[in-house]
């Protein structure tokens, strides 16, 4: 197999924005997107990413992002529900957050857009503030759509759990999560969990949801299907089908397993629940990895060529147990095909010194 651009080419001395640009751009293409609409979403990304775009790739980051564990600040991912992708860019904001709503900054000029932003985001920001990581997914040809992620990795546990109370209130919707946070809580049958991201659908339509992202230890795909039953929209049978997939019919569920709860306004519980596997502790390479993702999209009816493209125009697949690009899948059993796939590009020559955790986004 010919070795992809990013292996092939030298990033030591480009720009994060141009590597970055360039990563999309070989996405869009994989997926077949015409070459007018696939430009303008570019041109999009491009405007909203923050200012250290203009760094040169050196051996270690300016800033540490606590995305990827060599404190790369983006991850790319492609959720293969419906009838074309949707591929979508996280990237972290670090330090260049503008200070106030109103600020001249295409990410604020959204961001500002959406009432749940403007309500909430007060409690996230007082100091020490909490790091704000912003996505574009954009499914042809519709127009991109935006999230934000609050990452609470940094507080204490009492302080995160205090925050989304008070933030919950705001939003009209502390009867929902004081209803998702007694069944998860007080079912618990072993291991750990912690809240580790708050999320929010940028957006004033009816079906913008926040969205509450748990990071277990130490548990099973039992007690992760346990947790998802708690959203309306969840099929226990199906995703416990879906979780031995990926774990090649294991109970245990691997290193740090998330779970992603999305409440909506008019709803008196959580309406959705997304589980994410991360495929490296769960395989012994990244052939083994795409095989088993590809396996469960076809369970799901959605043909998995594009998917596996897709992987193979990131990186070569390594059967040598070496690091590869799919970082997690994720999984949805409230709709036939939702799954996603998530990719980290190893850049930087040394690891992080935060934790490692995910983005993730459902």
């Amino acid at each position: 197999m010919s070795l992809s651009p990013f292996t092939q080419r030298p990033v030591s001395g480009r720009t994060l924005g141009e590597y970055l640009t360039d990563i999309w751009a070989t996405a869009c293409e994989t997926l077949g997107a015409a070459a007018e609409q696939r430009h303008h979403a570019t041109r999009e990304l491009q405007r909203l990413l923050p200012d250290w775009a203009d760094d040169r790739i050196e051996a270690a980051p300016r800033e540490t992002s606590y995305v990827a564990d060599d404190g790369f600040p983006a991850e790319v991912s492609a959720n293969w529900s419906g009838p074309h992708p949707e591929l979508r860019m996280l990237f972290d904001c670090l330090s260049d957050v503008p200070p106030r709503i109103g600020a001249s900054d295409p990410r604020w000029n959204l961001w500002s857009g959406s009432s749940m932003f403007t309500s909430i985001s007060p409690l996230f920001r007082q100091p020490p503030a909490a790091p704000l990581w912003h996505s574009m997914a954009w499914r042809a040809p519709d127009p991109p759509a935006h999230k934000v992620y609050f990452g609470l990795y940094g507080w204490p546990v009492a302080r995160r759990y205090a925050i989304v109370e008070q933030a919950m209130q705001l939003m009209g919707l502390e009867r929902a999560w004081a209803h998702a946070r007694h069944r998860i809580e007080n079912g618990a049958r072993y291991g750990s969990r912690e809240i580790e991201f708050v999320g929010l659908d940028i957006g004033d339509s009816s079906v913008a949801r926040v969205k509450i992202y748990y990071r277990h230890q130490d548990v099973d795909i039992a007690e992760l299907n346990r947790v998802a039953s708690v959203a309306l929209q969840h099929d226990e049978g199906r995703a416990l089908s879906a979780y031995r997939m990926l774990t090649a019919g294991r109970d245990h569920a691997g290193a740090a397993p998330l779970t992603c709860l999305a409440f909506r306004s008019g709803h008196q519980q959580a309406v959705q629940a997304t589980t994410y596997l991360r495929m490296p502790s769960l395989t012994t390479c990244e052939q083994e990895s795409v095989e088993r993702t590809a396996a469960l999209l076809g369970s799901e009816g959605v043909p998995p060529q594009r998917f596996v493209a897709l992987t193979d125009a990131f990186a070569p697949r390594r059967a040598d147990g070496g690091r590869g690009v799919l970082e997690l899948v994720s999984h949805r059993a409230g709709r036939s095909g939702d799954v996603t796939t998530y990719f980290r590009f190893p850049t930087f020559a040394q690891q992080s010194a935060v934790p490692v955790a995910t983005a993730h986004r459902a």
